[in-house]
């Protein structure tokens, strides 16, 4: 399914597909413009806010705008070029652990060091999202919010029949998200409540089965805030996800260790019992799995090499972060695929808590070996998306990768040079918040995930067991709960139960939703904020009422829409790229507001 050399481009000084100026062409597009404008923007919110806003559906937005000239198969070009532009956005937002330097005090090493150490670290993450595709995409076929979105959208966007039938829905959704997004960014009242267009889009993508266990897990880290305060898991005052979120982290992994298990039975069996050979895959699925392989373990050994020669760090520690980044790619990559949240923050302070647990005492060393698993984590999470992308419009892997991997090669330069940027013209990024009174912390430049990490590191120096007794709770109830889940669902009874009729849907509905929901959808009301839960939950059950409701049948002859295009899937990923849209402006406006006022 991918773009043929031969098919002639509609316009005419756009060079033939395949060739090695159509590649230049994307290349140069998605590395060195959009990427560094998604890098630039999203290192202005990580520094302001603490959070920033993925690139991939900006960027595929944006390079639809060249793409849309080879017609259909545009799509493919498409995909390529928002790729490598959100690979140079993330990997430009991780210039807040030298922030995080700073405020510690901390030496930092040159610069041709820490770019050496980002890059090993983005290419090895790179070859383990490629790795976990298969499993995630191909088997679970996990949603993927953003990366459905753009699916939707880049069809949509380089079809001219599918533009028509869609361009309405697409743009409703759009408009309402950048409005959404400047309304909440600008006005008191919803920024109270937390309005987020892009979270409401990404529950309609999801449903209701996924969206209620949000709100029911968030409702409950919020009715225990008193129990947490009493065993002395938070002071008063601090919100609930502070301690949720590491008891969300075991959640999902005591799941995932059921479903692993069960991967592993199947692959067992099928070995036992000399299967007929599976079908093949499609050309454009097929990955060397050899030549991945000696990836992964040349960048991971890189990244142990640099660590220990070049930054003088201990090799131990090093080789215990390389070893979770194939727990946490697993992890995370399964949360943003059910709830498009992917918790890299929580991967580094999970990360420091643990080798906290086996001696860890020195703040520089959990830093540096914090930063491989938040990296690897936000660049192998980023691959499974984009390859969901991929999976729904057929392009080829293999391109997919070697476009991601020259976005990180920009990216982790990026992240340096972003960095020293801000730090230099705003010398208050460089003032330790930590220790500030509440009056004193700058309004415009909160920096909470600069603020998390310090938080964590600082606490080498003041062991807390009850963050990891936290971690094991996850773990247990996730396990129990997802063993509970599938001993249920495998009944034949129960099953014949939910076929028969209406009594039987609704018992399976709220089995999921409330009774046994899954681990992986309530662990996202751990991860956030209350009210971001409930805008997520809200998004999922109007997605799954109008579903619900009698569809007119499509009229005559014309081309069908997928299945993945329905109304809702198109206006929640218009409400996301609206999002993404209001983000980059007010991003921008407020960088040069700041440089310029």
């Amino acid at each position: 399914m991918t773009t043929p050399p031969s098919a002639a481009p509609r316009w005419s000084w756009l060079p033939s597909p395949g060739t090695w100026r159509y590649h230049a062409l994307l290349v140069g597009l998605g590395v060195l413009v959009l990427g560094p404008l998604g890098g630039v923007t999203a290192s202005y919110m990580n520094f302001s806010l603490g959070f920033f806003v993925g690139g991939q559906v900006l960027a595929g937005i944006l390079g639809s705008t060249v793409t849309f000239g080879y017609g259909a198969d545009g799509k493919h070009g498409a995909n390529y070029v928002q790729t490598a532009a959100a690979s140079v956005a993330s990997m430009s937002a991780m210039g807040v652990l030298i922030q995080a330097m700073v405020w510690m005090g901390l030496p930092q090493p040159p610069v041709w060091q820490l770019i050496l150490y980002l890059l090993c670290i983005g290419m090895f993450g790179a070859g383990v999202g490629m790795l976990y595709t298969p499993m995630l995409v191909d088997r679970l076929q996990l949603t993927y919010p953003s990366g459905y979105a753009v699916a939707n959208i880049l069809r949509a966007l380089t079809d001219p029949v599918l533009l028509r039938r869609s361009v309405l829905k697409l743009g409703s959704g759009i408009v309402a998200g950048v409005a959404g997004g400047i309304a909440a960014g600008k006005l008191a009242i919803l920024g109270a409540i937390e309005l987020s267009t892009s979270t409401f889009g990404a529950g309609m993508l999801v449903g209701a089965r996924i969206g209620i266990p949000a709100i029911v897990g968030g409702v409950l880290g919020w009715a225990l805030i008193p129990t947490f305060i009493s065993v002395g898991w938070l002071a008063e005052g601090e919100p609930f996800r502070k301690i949720t979120f590491l008891i969300a982290l075991g959640l999902i992994m005591g799941a995932a260790v059921v479903d692993i298990a069960l991967v592993l039975r199947e692959a067992l069996s099928r070995i036992g019992s000399r299967p007929a050979p599976a079908a093949p895959r499609a050309e454009w699925q097929r990955v060397n799995t050899t030549r991945l392989v000696l990836w992964v373990i040349g960048w991971g050994a890189g990244i142990v090499a640099t660590g220990h020669l070049v930054l003088g760090q201990p090799v131990g520690y090093l080789l215990f972060a390389v070893l979770l980044v194939f727990v946490f790619a697993m992890v995370n990559g399964i949360s943003l695929g059910i709830s498009d949240s992917n918790p890299i923050s929580s991967a580094f302070v999970v990360t420091v808590v643990l080798m906290a647990a086996i001696g860890l005492e020195d703040p520089t060393v959990g830093l540096l070996a914090g930063t491989v698993l938040l990296v690897s984590t936000s660049v192998a999470c980023d691959m499974q998306q984009d390859r969901s992308t991929g999976w729904r419009l057929g392009s080829s892997r293999v391109l997919q990768f070697r476009y991601q991997v020259a976005g990180i090669l920009m990216g982790a330069i990026m992240a340096v040079v972003f960095a020293r940027l801000f730090m230099t013209a705003y010398p208050v990024l460089l003032l330790d918040q930590t220790v500030m009174q509440a009056g004193e912390q700058p309004a415009e430049w909160s920096a909470a995930m600069t603020y998390k990490f310090v938080g964590v590191l600082r606490s080498l120096t003041d062991d807390k067991p009850y963050q990891r007794t936290a971690i094991w709770l996850g773990v247990a109830i996730g396990l129990a709960i997802q063993l509970a889940r599938k001993a249920i669902k495998a009944n034949g009874r129960y099953r014949r139960f939910v076929a028969d009729g209406r009594g039987g849907f609704v018992t399976d509905f709220l089995l999921d939703a409330v009774i046994l929901p899954s681990p992986y959808a309530s662990s996202f009301g751990g991860f956030v904020n209350l009210h971001t839960s409930l805008w997520f939950g809200a998004g999922g059950m109007l997605s799954s009422f109008v579903n619900s409701l009698p569809q007119r049948k499509a009229s005559g002859g014309g081309k069908v829409l997928p299945e993945d295009m329905s109304t809702t899937s198109l206006v929640g990923g218009g409400l996301i790229a609206g999002d993404s849209l209001a983000a980059l402006g007010l991003g921008v406006a407020g960088l040069l507001a700041t440089v310029f006022g």
